[in-house]
């Protein structure tokens, strides 16, 4: 049975398979290259392209076009299209759908089993609508895995027998995330993980596009200001993006911004983006360093390798600044396509470890005869074990009995090693109180905060109180975060054994919505 990985990244994705030596390969498009553009262009309401099409498309026709929507995962928002509002996880199913259809036709296999990644600091909100994409997409979602353990999966692939800690630094095109990872005799354990879902390549690209349309302004003030075009702001998002590449391995670049008639040549140089784009480095550096000093206080001080993923990390200034930051040289490891690899790799192994568990030996054996994998291959991926760490807290409402003042308790902490369980006693806050509420609230912000406007509520309850108690009677809240980073809440009244489940709602789409979308969508030409 084939199983994929995909990389559903913000401005590219990508999905790959293990080929019939065991080795994880990179599926090309039907364009003819590894990566597709994370671009929807909706031709009508029943004809949806994706991929460089559709960014091209994007010049002439902004309006019907979207990009960026990974950005958009976990929040309830929705983009208007030909008089349809789209959901980001609609969005991310049409993308989601054109590399299972390419794969399908390449490999001549259908591609419905999947891993799909997702940035290392999502949270369960966006890792909840990940999930519904895929499904909305007609896809079996085995799981959704941070980008940075596929990295790690591929880089441990590479350098087998070898027992490291490495620091893998993940700058994605609208994502950044800094993990460190302890390689052991073959298993995997994220150690900690920070990072920013709305800080990526995508971020350099916008500087140059502000710094461009100011030297056109300043060179021709009589003329409109290009960004007030939308098709003329789209072109000049291309030539960004473009400009930034050229430099990666080029000093200096010209762009030709043409709008309302007037042309105005800008030369660019290496030097000026990176003055264009400093803070923002400085803030993955940031990053960095709090993640290090996470890891510190778990006892880890010494790094054997830094690992570099994602396009962004391309440009010279970012290993150039980590090697001075840290005293690491820094390894680009596949940057374009480590994740899905990594991804096709864990879906391969948690595949065959569910088949060998569930009995079905036969399946099992196949899979591994297809894959080329020796018997102790298949042992060392039986074995394998991959330990990660929770990305956000998670806590409740608290009321401070004497001010009546709410803060936040958090009971699971960001980088508390997963699966996680925490029980504590909470208690009424006044005499003859008939219920208690519980708040479910998950971390919002870049660090663990008690304020509430720090913290995003993601479940809500009341549990009954026995009649006649004085303030003070205890409620037991439970919290119980699995590998997956999916959370289960259980509050109990002690007296009278009643139990509260907690469903945690992260918002977005309801099961309801996710199977309408998906047999709508089932009627879309996606090409």
């Amino acid at each position: 049975m084939a199983v994929y990985g995909i990389d559903l990244g913000t401005t590219y994705s990508c999905i790959a398979s293990i080929d019939d030596v065991g080795r994880p390969t990179v599926l090309r498009n039907l364009e003819g290259t590894d990566t597709t553009p994370s671009v929807v262009y909706f031709e009508s309401g029943e004809n949806v392209i994706v991929g460089a099409t559709a960014k091209d498309t994007a010049v002439l026709e902004p309006d019907h076009v979207v990009s960026l929507i990974k950005r958009d995962m976990g929040r309830e928002v929705t983009r208007p299209i030909h008089g349809i509002d789209f959901t980001p996880e609609e969005l991310s199913a049409f993308i989601l759908l054109k590399l299972a259809t390419d794969a399908r036709t390449t490999t001549g296999e259908e591609a419905r089993d999947v891993v799909v990644t997702v940035p290392a600091y999502f949270g369960a909100a966006e890792r909840d609508a990940t999930r519904k994409a895929g499904r909305i997409a007609g896809l079996n979602v085995i799981d959704i895995v941070s980008e940075p353990i596929a990295a790690a999966i591929t880089y441990g692939v590479l350098n087998p027998g070898a027992d490291r800690t490495i620091l893998v630094y993940d700058l994605g095109g609208g994502t950044f995330d800094t993990t460190v990872i302890a390689l052991r005799g073959g298993h995997i354990e994220v150690v900690c993980t920070d990072g920013d879902h709305e800080l990526g390549g995508a971020d350099w690209d916008a500087r140059l596009v502000e710094h461009l349309a100011e030297r056109f302004r300043a060179e021709h003030p009589d003329a409109g200001d290009p960004l007030d075009d939308r098709q003329t702001e789209q072109q000049l998002r291309r030539d960004a993006e473009d400009a930034k590449k050229a430099l990666t391995t080029r000093t200096a670049h010209t762009v030709r911004v043409m709008h309302d008639g007037r042309v105005a040549a800008v030369e660019l140089t290496r030097e000026k983006l990176e003055d264009l784009t400093r803070d923002l480095l400085d803030r993955t550096v940031e990053i960095t360093g709090r993640t290090l000093a996470t890891a510190a206080d778990k006892g880890v001080h010494d790094y054997d390798d830094l690992v570099l993923v994602g396009g962004s990390t391309k440009m010279p200034v970012v290993a150039a600044r980590l090697e001075t930051e840290l005293g690491l040289a820094p390894r680009l490891q596949d940057p374009d396509l480590a994740v899905a690899k990594g991804a096709a790799l864990y879906a391969f192994e948690e595949t065959y470890r569910r088949l060998v568990s569930e009995g079905a030996t036969e399946r099992a054996e196949e899979m591994a005869s297809r894959a080329g994998l020796s018997a102790e291959q298949q042992r060392e991926i039986a074995g394998r074990q991959i330990k990660t760490v929770a990305s956000h807290a998670f806590g409740i409402v608290v009321v401070d009995r004497e001010t009546g003042a709410e803060h936040v308790a958090h009971l699971v902490h960001a980088n508390d090693e997963l699966p996680a369980a925490r029980t504590e006693d909470f208690f009424t806050v006044y005499d003859d109180q008939t219920s208690a509420a519980v708040r479910v609230m998950e971390q919002a912000g870049s660090v663990e905060s008690a304020e509430l406007i720090d913290n995003a509520e993601i479940a809500t309850g009341e549990i009954r109180v026995p009649a006649g108690k004085k303030a003070g009677w205890p409620i037991g809240v439970t919290f119980a975060l699995d590998a997956s980073g999916l959370l289960n809440v259980t509050a109990v009244e002690k007296e009278t054994g009643e139990r509260l489940e907690l469903k945690v709602d992260v918002g977005g789409m309801s099961e309801e919505e996710v199977e309408r979308s998906r047999k709508a969508l089932s009627r879309v030409q996606v090409s």
